[in-house]
């Protein structure tokens, strides 16, 4: 079994001759990356660098999360590198910021994270065999089960972290259940059942029972995001989408009330609606 100690040339495997020659610019482009972070933190560096903590930058790290994912879907490369390079940004501020206090360096993390790969990949660096992409996860759980002293979860939902937005907690809620058999057999009774929370949340809204409403809206949120799993749209991509052509539309509508004279209020909403769809039909 190999360790982080082994050569990279046998870590490279069978391709060493086009990964070795990668592996070495990686190198040089990180350790770049890595002395220009550790300058903005000194003493003569970047004064709001210096000011920031792993607090402060969580936002920053979801953010660019996201830009990395909404460039994977336009499918532009040059977008996804630059979203790719400000996402290794992030991750190596907060590693260094970890490192200055004294509570692990850089190196470490990244030790850790390749014995991981190397410990739950054992039929690539080792004598383990798994043909399939599901025997390399009962493997990979197995491995984090017996080898790492991981306690077997009391329900296959605990896989899913608490902390995660709402939205994609209740897909992968969803998609966790629906592994275990416990599914819609077709997408048809899900329609059905985002009409029935619909008219439940009519009901709620009509005996002026708030936390009722707030309920009824939240099972049909859910619903929905259900609907999507069914159809095979990821239902955050989907919101994303969404909120990027609707942002792109306001936009349109504020420069047009602008070049009209018009004050953006409820009393120009004609003018407003007009251009709204104005800006659909160019679309």
């Amino acid at each position: 079994m190999h360790s982080i100690s082994t050569p990279l040339s046998e870590l490279a495997g069978q391709t060493a001759d086009s990964i070795e020659p990668a592996t070495r610019k990686a190198a040089e482009s990180f350790a770049r990356l890595f002395t220009i972070v550790a300058r903005l933190r000194a003493p003569d560096g970047c004064p709001w660098d210096r000011e920031q903590s792993i607090q402060s930058i969580r936002g920053n790290i979801v953010e660019e999360a996201y830009e990395l994912v909404e460039a994977i879907g336009e499918g532009e490369r040059e977008h996804i590198r630059e979203e790719s390079g400000d996402l290794f940004l992030l991750a190596a501020m907060t590693t260094y910021m970890c490192e200055q206090e004294g509570s692990f360096s850089t190196a470490e993390a990244l030790d850790s994270v390749s014995e991981k790969l190397l410990r739950r990949h054992p039929h690539v660096f080792g004598d383990s065999v798994a043909d399939t992409p599901d025997a390399v996860v009962h493997q990979w759980n197995k491995i984090k089960e017996q080898k790492e002293g991981r306690r077997k979860k009391d329900s296959m939902l605990d896989e899913v972290p608490r902390h995660l937005p709402p939205l994609e907690r209740a897909y992968k809620l969803q998609k966790k259940a629906a592994k275990a058999g416990f599914d819609w057999p077709s997408p048809e009774p899900v329609w059905s059942k985002v009409e029935e929370e619909l008219a439940e949340a009519r009901q709620a809204l009509a005996r002026g029972e708030t936390a009722e409403l707030e309920a009824e809206i939240g099972d049909l949120l859910f619903s929905m995001i259900n609907l999507s799993r069914v159809l095979g749209i990821d239902p955050g991509l989907a919101l994303m989408r969404t909120n990027e052509k609707f942002s792109r539309r306001f936009r349109h509508v504020e420069r047009g009330m602008k070049e009209k004279g018009l004050p953006m209020s409820a009393q120009a909403l004609s003018a407003m609606d007009e251009l709204w769809e104005k800006a659909k039909e160019e679309e």
